[in-house]
């Protein structure tokens, strides 16, 4: 079955197709992933429909006079469910399309785009369990895996993620691309740091030598 025709000027379309095209690619490599966030997400959401429709029958059949009380505590009930639905959503899960686990590892994937950049962002962390995760931000432009037409090419996305995040790169050796990933790539970053750093210092050196030499000369 072929993949689906999205509109490639939708956000929300190339959002949504890759967030579910990543756990699916990482499932496949024996990647552990825990439901947990989801299933709470979805008890809460479902809690409070289920209040809403009990409170509605109870009313329809009994009466205003008689569920007037139980009415009033079932209102309040649902609004706190869904004010620790809306925090579960937007404090707890903050964006994250896959937590689970792989070789001991733990791994957590929180994607996001901002408004008319069509460039995809992720956040990961990683690490064993009892350590400081490391913590890995990585971004692509959509066209890096969707043609002209609006179809998703897995390849070139599976290829990204295995360069970029070390524990995919581990699983999926052969999508790593040039040899890459994302501790070299982070490793790069704090090595030219390092040379500005440097020549920034040797800059203010020079120029204070020559400050001080103007200076003794107008003495």
């Amino acid at each position: 079955m072929s993949a689906p025709k999205i509109s490639v000027y939708s956000l929300s379309d190339l959002k949504n197709t890759t967030d579910d095209a990543l756990p699916n690619y990482l499932t496949s490599l024996k990647f552990y992933q825990s439901h947990f966030l989801a299933d709470v997400r979805l008890a809460l959401g479902y809690s409070a429909v289920l209040i809403a429709g009990v409170t509605f029958y109870a009313d329809y059949k009994l009466g205003w006079d008689a569920t007037k009380f139980w009415t009033l505590w079932a209102v309040v009930v649902y609004f706190i469910l869904n004010g620790a639905l809306t925090y579960w959503i937007w404090g707890v899960e903050k964006g994250k399309i896959f937590t689970g686990e792989i070789n001991d590892t733990l791994v957590s994937i929180a994607s996001s785009v901002k408004k008319h950049k069509p460039i995809y962002n992720l956040q990961v962390r990683y690490g064993k369990p009892g350590e400081e995760p490391r913590v890995l931000k990585i971004a692509a432009p959509f066209t890096r895996w969707f043609d002209a037409d609006g179809y998703f090419v897995a390849t070139p996305f599976q290829q990204w993620l295995a360069t970029e995040i070390p524990p995919i790169g581990e699983a999926d050796p052969r999508k790593v691309v040039g040899g890459g990933g994302g501790e070299k790539k982070e490793e790069k970053v704090t090595e030219a740091r390092q040379v500005k750093g440097n020549a920034d210092s040797d800059k203010m050196t020079r120029e204070g030598g020559a400050r001080s030499r103007n200076s003794k000369k107008a003495t």
